[in-house]
C-alpha cells in the first residue's frame, strides 16, 4: 500500500507546479543556481537562487522518497555491481556508495563520511534490507577492496545476506558502474561541491531519482516521454 503524505506546499509562495520545475531541472541537467534562477527569470518566474536552493533541500529528498515505489525494482537476476566514488563536502573528500544491476539501472546509494568496512556495511545492509528476498541476485561483483567482502561476511553471519550469495571480485567487470559514475559526477560537479554532509546528500537525492528515471525505471508507468516523466513527479505530490 502507498504511503499517504500530507501537503509539503501549504505556507509557499509559488505554486507547487513551478517549484517542482525548479527542483526536477536542477537535480536533472547539472546547472547552477544562478543558472537555473536566470533560465526562469526567462520564464517570467522572479525568484532568488537562495530560494530555489531552499527548494531543492526540502523537496530533492520528499521527490526521491515519493518515487521510490516506481523506480527501485531491482531484477534478481543477473548482477549487482555495488562501487564508490568521491564528493566534496566542505572542502574535504566524503564516499557516494551506488550499486547499479547488470542492466546499469540504479539500485541504491549511500553517502558515507568514510571509506571503510563499516560504512560498507551499512551500505549493503540498506541494499540488501531494501529489497525484496527474491530479487537478490546471486552474484555481486566489487572490485579489489576487502571492505565488501568483509561486510558481506558479517551480513551472511547475521543472516541479513542470503547464504546463496556469491561474492566476486573482478575490477574490470565493475566497468558498468564506473561508467554510470562518470555521468552521475557531471551532474554532481556543477553544484560545486556541498556545504554539509547533510546538503550534500539531501541533492544528491533528487540527482539520483532524476538519473533513474532518465534510464527508464519508471517508464512502465508512463510513456517514455519527458512530459509523462513531469506529470509522474507532478502526480506523486498530489497525494
Amino acid at each position: 500500500m502507498k504511503e499517504q503524505h500530507t501537503n509539503p506546499f501549504k505556507g509557499r509562495h509559488f505554486e507547487r507546479h513551478i517549484i517542482l520545475w525548479a527542483v526536477r531541472w536542477y537535480c536533472k541537467y547539472g546547472i547552477s543556481y544562478r543558472e537555473l534562477q536566470e533560465m526562469l527569470a526567462e520564464r517570467g518566474v522572479n525568484v532568488d537562487h537562495t530560494t530555489i536552493y531552499r527548494w531543492v533541500q526540502r523537496y530533492a529528498p520528499e521527490m526521491e522518497k515519493r518515487l521510490r515505489w516506481y523506480w527501485r525494482e531491482p531484477s534478481g537476476f543477473g548482477s549487482w555491481h555495488p562501487d564508490e566514488t568521491y564528493v566534496k563536502v566542505n572542502g574535504r573528500w566524503a564516499y557516494l556508495y551506488r550499486a547499479v544491476d547488470s542492466r546499469g539501472c540504479t539500485i541504491d546509494f549511500y553517502l558515507s563520511s568514510r571509506r571503510n568496512t563499516k560504512a560498507a556495511y551499512r551500505f549493503m545492509g540498506k541494499l540488501l534490507n531494501n529489497t525484496k528476498r527474491r530479487q537478490i541476485p546471486r552474484l555481486i561483483n566489487t572490485d579489489k577492496a576487502p571492505t565488501y567482502g568483509r561486510a558481506l561476511a558479517l551480513l551472511k553471519r547475521e543472516g541479513k545476506c542470503p547464504q546463496h550469495v556469491h561474492h566476486r571480485q573482478i575490477k574490470y567487470r565493475n566497468n558498468i558502474i564506473e561508467c554510470d559514475h562518470g555521468k552521475l559526477k557531471r551532474i554532481i560537479n556543477a553544484t560545486l561541491g556541498f556545504k554539509s554532509m547533510k546538503t550534500a546528500y539531501a541533492t544528491i537525492k533528487g540527482i539520483e531519482v532524476m538519473r533513474a528515471l532518465r534510464k527508464g525505471q519508471a517508464e512502465s508507468f508512463y510513456f517514455g516521454h519527458p512530459l509523462d516523466e513531469m506529470r509522474l513527479v507532478s502526480r506523486v505530490f498530489e497525494r
